[in-house]
């Protein structure tokens, strides 16, 4: 089983930065694919980026450039999130999936290929 634990979320200004973390507990000889989803209110989940067991990452066109995700260590995943914009605003989930070399990491991974989820946490950007 795997848990997962998002923490950094906040109300910021228009223009400023945030760091999401998502701490990671589970089997430590598995690998996964994890990702960051953002909802918006009213929307559907969409994924912004994902990051591999290889360390190779991947990101939604609407975030490249500006948000930057990294595996810290053995069990924390990080979003780097700079340049934030009001349409950045909701709840953002960190996800997973068992991940092997060659297996599929994109963001673009639809959400039910995760099957494990944290709570969510909130990121309100004003203007």
């Amino acid at each position: 089983q795997v848990h997962l634990a998002e923490s950094g979320g906040g109300s910021v200004e228009a223009g400023t930065s945030l760091r999401l973390s998502c701490a990671v507990s589970g089997d430590p000889d598995m690998t996964y694919c994890m990702a960051w989803f953002h909802q918006g209110q009213g929307k559907e989940r969409e994924g912004v980026a994902t990051i591999d067991g290889a360390g190779s990452s991947s990101y939604a066109d609407s975030v490249k450039g500006r948000f930057i995700i990294s595996q810290d260590n053995a069990n924390t995943v990080s979003l780097q999130m700079n340049s934030l914009q009001p349409g950045d605003t909701g709840q953002y989930f960190c996800a997973a999936v068992k991940w092997s070399r060659g297996a599929y990491c994109l963001s673009r991974l639809p959400e039910d290929s995760y099957p494990y989820w944290g709570q969510g946490t909130q990121v309100t950007v004003s203007t």
